[in-house]
């Protein structure tokens, strides 16, 4: 692939995330927002001291920084998954640019998202312990870093059992190892049981959760959706303007 055609696959990734990043921020906005909302009247409401005014209004913050926030991450996750389609096109098995944007997404929004969220799920504000913030923060990126290390050797595992093993059995095989290496990640990272306060609402937790996911679920799906056909056009630009089966014209002999 030419310098050319990853600045193009570059730019329309970032075009991509874009899109993306504005049907993320309305779910987030409509989905996550409220419960923000309800987890901070509850903190409020059960703080015993007050750190004095806040130096970014709520109103704020729910309006232009989640919109700031949502699209820049967007535009520049949508940069960084359009490097890895240059790197995995053709290197992932026969599928098209369109199929294959999708099974990036996919492998993406498991390895980045999915993965990590099972064993440090998103909180609320008012849900967890200020002092083991920062430790909690490098434990869950480690946990991305695992999660997308062992996802590149699943695939590279796959297709080097593929020609003893078969396709489906290699799939079988490397899906496995993915499994377990995930559930030994689990068992030997610090977890830190319940940090959820007394009272605190455990279907606004739950909601709060499913939200966050909702969120990445849609990012993911809207960039696979919108960055395929952007790079089907790119790529094949014949079968992406043209109907299935179109009949060329039949020159006339004269």
């Amino acid at each position: 692939m030419n310098s050319a055609t990853v600045r193009n696959l570059l730019v329309r990734g970032m075009l991509a995330g874009l899109a993306a990043g504005l049907a993320a921020l309305v779910v987030a906005y409509f989905l996550g927002e409220p419960r923000v909302d309800e987890a901070i009247a509850f903190e409020e409401a059960h703080a015993h001291e007050h750190g004095g005014e806040e130096l970014v209004s709520r109103t704020l913050q729910s309006s232009a920084g989640l919109s700031t926030g949502v699209l820049v991450y967007g535009v520049a996750f949508g940069g960084i998954a359009a490097l890895a389609y240059c790197f995995a096109l053709g290197r992932i098995g026969r599928f098209g640019p369109r199929a294959s944007a999708l099974l990036l997404a996919a492998a993406g929004l498991v390895s980045v998202y999915v993965v990590p969220f099972l064993k440090y799920p998103a909180n609320p504000p008012a849900v967890g312990d200020p002092d083991t913030l920062n430790e909690r923060t490098t434990l869950y990126f480690l946990m991305i870093v695992l999660s997308v290390l062992l996802t590149v050797g699943t695939v590279i595992l796959g297709k080097r059992l593929a020609p003893r093993l078969g396709n489906w059995n290699a799939t079988l095989a490397a899906g496995a190892f993915f499994v377990l290496a995930v559930g030994l990640a689990y068992v030997f990272l610090p977890t830190y049981g319940n940090m959820v306060p007394d009272g605190f609402p455990a279907a606004l937790l739950w909601e709060y959760r499913l939200a966050a996911l909702a969120v990445q679920v849609t990012l993911w799906t809207s960039f696979g959706l919108v960055f395929g056909l952007l790079a089907e056009r790119l790529l094949a630009p014949r079968t992406a303007t043209e109907p299935a089966g179109a009949a060329r014209p039949t020159p006339v002999a004269h």
